[in-house]
Formats: C-alpha cells, sequence, structure tokens
C-alpha cells in the first residue's frame, strides 16, 4: 500500500488544502485544523450548519506559506491574520466541556461574517494542542490535538471508497462518484482490499507510527457537497445499506500517532 493523497484544514470546515508532503505531529499533521470558527457563545460552527465556510481557502505554514493564516474567499480581498496573544475564550465542540482558545480579533471576524453570511460568528486559534485530551476509551493520557472532531487524523482507504461508489450506482447508475473529500480525511492510503482497515490496529507510514483508534460514524457533513455545497442523500443512504451498525453508519478511520516524522504521496503503508 502507499499514501495517494494528504489534506489539511487550517481552519475547521473550510475547504481542503492538498499538500505533497508534511510533517506528522502528535497533534496531528502540521497546520491542521488550528483554527475553528465558533458562535457568539463559543460553541463550534461548521459546515454542517454554514456551508458557506466550504467557499472559503485558508492556507497556513502547513501549506506552505509564510503568513500565521490567509483567508481567501472569490470576491473578497485575502486577509491575512497573526496568531493572537491576547486573553483565552472558553469554546466548546458538540456541546463537550469547553477548551481555552485564543480570539483571533475584530478583523478576523468581520471578513469571516462577511464571506458566510453569519453575523454571529468570530475565529479562534488553538494556541496550546496539549490541553486537549481526548476520549480515554479508545486514547491514552499522551494522546492530545487541535481542533478535529475527534482524533488527531483520519485516513481514508481509496479501495473502500471505490466499493462505496460501487455500492451507490447499484441503486442509481447515474449517480456522480463521491469524492474523498466528502469525507475530510487527511491520509489517503491506496492498495489493499476494500474495508480491510476495519480490522486494523496499527499502521506505518515510513517511520510514522500510528494506533488506529476505531471507525468514524459519520455525520450530516458528508451530505454536503464540497464543490457546490449542495445538500442531498449520499453517502449516508448507501452507508446506510452496507456500513450500519450500533445505530450509525461507518466510514474512514481515526487515527492516534505514537511519534512524529515526516510524511510524502507515495510513502509506503504497513498495516497490522
Amino acid at each position: 500500500m502507499k499514501v495517494v493523497g494528504l489534506y489539511i484544514y487550517p481552519v475547521k470546515s473550510t475547504g481542503a488544502r492538498a499538500i505533497s508532503s508534511t510533517y506528522a505531529e502528535r497533534a496531528g499533521l502540521t497546520g491542521d485544523r488550528e483554527w475553528m470558527v465558533v458562535d457568539a457563545a463559543g460553541e463550534l460552527v461548521s459546515a454542517r450548519e454554514c456551508p458557506e465556510l466550504l467557499a472559503i481557502t485558508a492556507d497556513n505554514h502547513g501549506t506552505g506559506i509564510a503568513a500565521d493564516l490567509q483567508l481567501s474567499r472569490a470576491g473578497m480581498p485575502q486577509l491575512h491574520v497573526t496568531y493572537p496573544t491576547g486573553g483565552h475564550l472558553p469554546v466548546s465542540m458538540f456541546g463537550r466541556p469547553p477548551l481555552p482558545a485564543l480570539h483571533a480579533g475584530a478583523d478576523a471576524d468581520a471578513w469571516l461574517r462577511e464571506a458566510t453570511g453569519r453575523a454571529d460568528i468570530q475565529l479562534v486559534w488553538c494556541d496550546d494542542p496539549a490541553r486537549r485530551t481526548l476520549n480515554p476509551a479508545w486514547s491514552t493520557a499522551d494522546d492530545h490535538a487541535r481542533f478535529p472532531d475527534g482524533s488527531p487524523m483520519t485516513l481514508l482507504s481509496l479501495a473502500s471508497l471505490k466499493q462505496l461508489n460501487a455500492w451507490q450506482r447499484e441503486s442509481n447508475p447515474a449517480a456522480e462518484p463521491l469524492s474523498p473529500l466528502r469525507f475530510r480525511p487527511n491520509i489517503i492510503i491506496d492498495g489493499d482490499e476494500p474495508f480491510a482497515e476495519d480490522d486494523w490496529q496499527q499502521v506505518q507510514i515510513g517511520t510514522l507510527h500510528l494506533r488506529v483508534a476505531h471507525a468514524i460514524d459519520r455525520c450530516s457533513m458528508t451530505l454536503i457537497d464540497p464543490v457546490t455545497r449542495e445538500r442531498g442523500k449520499e453517502p449516508i443512504r448507501t452507508l446506510a445499506r452496507h456500513r450500519a451498525w450500533d445505530g450509525k453508519t461507518w466510514f474512514c478511520s481515526h487515527l492516534l500517532p505514537d511519534n512524529e516524522a515526516t510524511v510524502s504521496i507515495g510513502d509506503h503503508v504497513e498495516a497490522r
């Protein structure tokens, strides 16, 4: 097997940024989900509630630019945001206990409000990912992350996606293939049987060692086309027929890194 795709999302829920090589830290791929959009109460605002976030391109050191953060959207001037240094705000994801984050400032808030049409949002930065511990049911006290949903990294198998698209065509022969970006992966691999990852406990990519925490239960965000931002019934409808248990639908895998190393397109992948 080998790595065929690498992606980061410098601001959570904004457009995917393809990269060819990156450094994998214990908190995730460098620059991934460093920033997050929250409402006036400090609760996460994602593309589930605000699909216009997907139209925003966010770049940072993880995508190869010198700026701490650069925000772009068609028809708007770019905005450069520097790492904030003020006091912490309590922010929360999915109703979980609050985390401290730094407010990016009024200019960033104003830009995002114009870009999305949401008047109540603000941008925050994770200055210390070690503060966020993960679910102890599948992580250790040393595992931590910035603002991903559940784990520092996620993995998608291209073979599994091809099988999912084949299942979709069985009920709808005219269906367009689902893009891997529906699932917001960090690492895309190819070269094994569909859903072989269900049985993996460990993955090695080059010199990077990762534990497989569990499969990912998929939410309504996968129903939004990342390009058109239109909402449909796939892939949840097809996953419900073929990949449903415990009252949820499942696709991709959560990963927990045990060390830090460079990861690149073409790297050899071993799993067990």
